[in-house]
């Protein structure tokens, strides 16, 4: 094996950041393209370092467009002498969030199933520059604009993470290239129908042009940064929750929340209300809410979705189903 610049830097981020403790089970979710490949290529590269036992698992859409991707991807897990484990969706519809979430659902239920502790996707910088740029336009938070963090929990006892997040697409093609591994060109991937294939292939090449030639790096740089700023806010907005939240009836000491910053306030509301609504709350909603904290007795909010309402009752801000008063 040549021991590339692209080996090093993986093999580094994964000591430095303790993504992976050596000897885990990790399983690798490879849809076939070059950035998948290239994942996998390396984790079989560095194995023998880190002792890591590995599989090969393949989301199969059943779109049309994806037939003979399975038998693909199986065949390569086979070069490379590694369990394949594959699962293939029913009906599944033909959007980029319902493909993404039954992609997960189906990753973990196999890592569960086959004893696996981790998950390892593909993701690159260029798929972080994408992602803040697309979460920007929609209107994110913080939490939406640290997009693509180097690990999170799927469950209570498996980690997805990304191993690739300081490569390039050029990079990983380019090493695709360099060890002939045979990539799926995926039709979909140019099919402008999708928003982020129209970031990928218009947006972000005049961004480029036009602004800054390193605009991916930059923009996965300001995730890296608010993923440490939202680590330290989610720490503190759990210890405002645990000072302030009462379940039995389901209410917050709004004193005590009114003294904290404002970005506290809104992420205690915005949990308060999670809770309880059947969809996560909108901006207008929470910022509707913040009079409350200092309202006199009695006030209340306009009714939310699914008749609730947020009523003052004396040192509490108290949630309230209006058909029952």
């Amino acid at each position: 094996m040549v021991w590339s610049d692209l080996h090093c830097r993986v093999d580094r981020e994964l000591r430095g950041r303790s993504l992976l403790p050596p000897g885990s089970t990790l399983l690798l979710a490879v849809s076939g393209g070059q950035d998948s490949l290239c994942l996998l290529k390396l984790c079989v590269d560095l194995q023998p370092r880190w002792g890591w036992r590995l599989g090969v698992a393949h989301c199969d859409h059943g779109w049309p467009t994806d037939e003979g991707i399975a038998a693909h991807v199986g065949a390569i897990a086979s070069t490379f002498q590694l369990p394949y484990h594959q699962t293939t969706a029913d009906n599944l519809p033909q959007t980029e969030a319902a493909a993404r979430n039954w992609r997960y659902q189906s990753l973990s239920a196999i890592a569960q199933q086959e004893g696996y502790g981790a998950i390892a996707t593909g993701h690159t910088q260029s798929d972080r520059a994408e992602t803040v740029l697309y979460n920007l336009i929609r209107g994110a938070g913080l939490t939406g604009l640290a997009a693509l963090p180097w690990q999170r929990p799927l469950t209570d006892s498996i980690q997805l993470i990304r191993p690739l997040l300081t490569l390039t697409r050029p990079e990983t093609g380019a090493f695709c290239q360099r060890h002939h591994l045979p990539v799926w060109e995926d039709v979909l991937n140019q099919n402008r129908h999708y928003r982020r294939n129209r970031l990928r292939l218009d947006i972000f090449p005049q961004l480029r042009q036009q602004f800054n030639p390193q605009v991916d790096r930059a923009m996965a740089q300001t995730a890296e940064l608010l993923t440490a700023d939202l680590d330290y806010l989610e720490q503190q907005t759990a210890q405002l929750w645990q000072a302030s939240y009462s379940a039995h009836p389901p209410q917050l000491a709004r004193k005590i929340v009114a003294q904290s910053h404002l970005a506290l306030q809104r992420r205690v509301l915005h949990q308060f209300c999670q809770q309880h609504l059947p969809q996560a709350p909108t901006f207008p909603q929470i910022e509707a809410l913040l009079p409350l904290l200092t309202a006199p007795q009695g006030s209340q909010s306009s009714t939310m979705p699914g008749q609730f309402i947020l009523r003052v009752e004396g040192d509490w801000l108290r949630w309230v189903d209006s058909r029952r008063g």
